[in-house]
């Protein structure tokens, strides 16, 4: 006799269901707190590094004060000396004729010239030597100038005996002299970019990272507007880059309270589901909001507490090379600017820290409010998935799982590699795609954590609320072809009339290959699917070419009938033509196969049975051949309408978007804003949108036509 089952425990799935969502909760907000404020210690290291780095470089700058030439000097006697007159006066009484030969009136203008001026990059030598003794945390330093490739001036253990500065750089130091060259480089794009209303697009200071956490920093070293060389340096590893302590008592609490509570009230409630539901969702909340508290308080002193040592390590930057400026600089050296050294990577000054090494309170509060509001983001985010895992344990779900797994267990484990390789191959990829979209991630700020890169929705928001499709101006109306209304208004026609011609130039084809006793029909076959026998990418390659203006062969054809070529991808409207006419011609075999296959599968009898009732050709047609052809029709056009809809291949190498974007799809335009413009998270959004309406798309049309149930259901 078989045991009799009792019910489950509400009460008991609850309490486990708070449990699990609140150690899901509480350890993402504890790996995340600590993670950040790693990263904030980590970014501290790099900015008192690059604090360093500018402070050499404006000392460097400022004792190389270019030298004013001397009066009277050697050059000037002798110019003096060739202008003299042909005619010598004649010598004094005892004087020899002759008088003194060149060499001694060199020798007396030597002597009666002032002291040679110093060696040209004396001063930088001195300089890197004194701020060297001054900062033990720097391992060396290299000064290279670009006019003679030189080493003009090193602290590093390898630069010493023959190797020692100045010298001119070996063949193997060429990585450095490319270093310099590759941030002046940068330098003179930004001006040009900013001088053009643009940004910054290039770094022009480089930080590398060490293994064992030091860091190898360049800059440019710059004279009279332009720049002349390069700063190197190698800095030890920082000791304020030490992992934090994690607070676990709040975690903890955080934890633990919540639980307790439910389980006292569970005494009181009983197995009431839905009061127990609510008592749970209510402190999983309130624990949740009391430990995003604890991380936003803990998170703001800690961006405080760098802020005040990155304003210590300035101000202490300013004192030493203030020193050394008096010491070693001329008279009329310009001040120094330590409120301009705390800089990103562009030289552009954070602005944290001001001129006397106090904090800009504004700036700092900003900062503060910002880590708030991604804290809250990520909040509402962590609160959502664990109210959803509550739910599923609460609700019964986990338990139902669990025994399927206990009793399937052959066949999961079965299935178990292919699922490993959907969850890498196609689940961490989309989950990963839809993440970025809520990130500004783009080719400069890779390297930071995804947290610090979080936007939310403003992608979203900037791509659909520019409406400005159109606008008027003296000339005309312009059209703005890189809007995303312009260019999903495109999409939209391209894919409509592709597959209309497609699906009508299919099913003809189809139809004429059905009609009984066809001469030819195997060979008209194969012939036919050649088109999408042949991959879509020569295709479009081959239709590029034959739509080329000077040498391609429609045009050709234009000519010998006496027309004159057209540059099809000059206007939207015949650029619009050659790649309809490419997919068109891709598109119609595979929806021809599909309804071959299908008008096959049509009984005969049918058609017998409307004939014997006097039905035409077309009511036949109408009554008998498209509801046959429904079932596996619709499902192709649903294929073909989502393939058509992110047909890459034909726009990218047919027309390449021209012109100026106007047939560009949303798939290349992602493209073009991924790995053209490096706008990760902006493409991300864009390509997260595309999947919604293609999901919305199918579901209406699968739900619409019906088109999974057979004929007669």
């Amino acid at each position: 006799m078989a045991a009799p089952s009792h019910p489950p425990s509400h009460r008991r799935r609850f309490l486990a269901g708070l449990a699990v969502a609140l150690l899901l909760g509480t350890g993402a907000g504890l790996a995340l707190l600590t993670a950040s404020r790693t990263a904030d210690r980590q970014q501290l290291a790099a900015r008192e590094a690059v604090v360093t780095l500018s402070a050499l470089t404006e000392l460097i700058e400022r004792v190389e004060a270019p030298a004013a030439a001397p009066a009277g000097g050697l050059g000037d006697e002798l110019a003096g000396l060739d202008a003299a007159p042909a005619e010598e006066a004649a010598p004094a009484d005892g004087e020899e004729e002759g008088g003194m030969g060149l060499g001694d009136e060199l020798a007396a203008l030597d002597a009666g010239a002032e002291a040679p001026a110093a060696e040209p990059g004396a001063p930088t030598r001195e300089a890197v030597a004194r701020f060297a003794a001054e900062h033990p945390e720097v391992r060396s330093i290299r000064v290279v100038t670009f006019e003679g490739i030189r080493l003009e001036a090193s602290t590093d253990s390898a630069d010493t005996g023959e190797k020692a500065a100045p010298r001119r750089l070996d063949r193997e130091e060429k990585d450095l002299y490319d270093q310099g060259q590759r941030l002046r480089a940068a330098v003179d794009e930004n001006r040009e970019t900013v001088a053009a209303g643009g940004s910054p697009v290039s770094d022009e200071i480089s930080v590398q990272e060490q293994e064992d956490g030091g860091f190898v920093l360049g800059a440019p070293l710059e004279r009279e507007g332009g720049v002349v060389g390069l700063v190197q340096i190698r800095t030890a590893p920082n000791p304020v880059v030490q992992a934090p302590t994690p607070p676990w008592l709040p975690a903890l609490l955080a934890w633990l309270a919540p639980v307790a509570v439910l389980a006292l009230l569970g005494l009181a409630l009983g197995e009431r589901r839905a009061l127990l539901a609510g008592a749970a969702l209510v402190l999983l909340l309130a624990g949740l909001a009391g430990y995003a508290v604890t991380a936003g308080g803990v998170r703001a002193a800690e961006r405080r507490d760098t802020a005040d040592r990155l304003a210590a390590h300035i101000t202490a930057e300013r004192e030493t090379t203030a020193k050394l400026l008096a010491a070693l600089g001329p008279a009329d050296a310009k001040p120094l600017r330590p409120e301009t050294w705390d800089r990103n990577s562009y030289r552009a000054p954070f602005g944290l820290v001001t001129a006397e090494g106090t904090l800009d309170a504004g700036k700092l509060g900003a900062l503060v409010e910002a880590d708030a509001g991604r804290l809250r983001r990520f909040v509402g985010v962590i609160a959502l998935l664990a109210a959803i895992l509550l739910a599923f344990v609460g609700f019964g779900g986990a338990a139902t799982v669990g025994r399927n797994l206990v009793r399937y267990r052959v066949a999961y484990a079965y299935t178990v590699p292919a699922m490993v390789g959907m969850i890498l191959l196609v689940f961490f990829p989309f989950f990963y795609g839809i993440t970025l979209s809520f990130t500004n991630a783009n080719i400069y700020n890779s390297n930071k954590p995804i947290v610090d890169l979080w936007v939310g929705v403003d992608n979203f928001i900037d791509i659909l609320s520019d409406v400005a499709v159109v606008r008027s101006t003296p000339d005309g109306w312009v059209f703005n072809y890189n809007n995303f209304y312009w260019t999903l208004g495109f999409n939209v026609v391209w894919t409509i009339t592709n597959v209309v011609i497609g699906v009508s130039l299919g099913l003809l084809l189809a139809l004429i290959l059905n009609t009984k006793g066809l001469a030819f029909r195997p060979l008209y076959r194969v012939v036919l699917i050649l088109p999408w026998a042949v991959p879509s990418y020569i295709s479009a390659l081959v239709f590029q070419g034959m739509f080329h203006q000077q040498f391609g062969v429609v045009n050709q054809f234009r000519q010998i009938a006496g027309l004159d070529p057209v540059a099809w991808f000059d206007g939207p409207f015949t650029s619009f033509l050659a790649v309809l006419t490419t997919n068109g011609w891709l598109s119609f075999s595979f929806m021809m196969v599909v309804s071959l296959g299908a008008l096959q599968s049509i009984p005969a009898d049918l058609y017998e049975a409307a004939k014997v009732d006097g039905a035409s050709r077309w009511q036949q047609f109408r009554s008998i051949t498209l509801p046959s052809l429904k079932p596996a029709l619709v499902p192709a056009v649903i294929l073909s309408v989502i393939w058509t809809f992110n047909q890459f291949n034909v726009i990218f190498l047919v027309s390449g978007g021209q012109p100026a974007g106007a047939t560009e799809i949303l798939i290349t335009q992602a493209y073009k804003l991924a790995f053209e413009q490096y706008r990760y998270g902006y493409a991300a959004a864009y390509s997260t949108v595309i999947f919604l309406i293609l999901l919305a798309y199918g579901l209406f049309q699968n739900r619409a036509s019906q088109a999974t149930e057979a004929i007669g259901e």
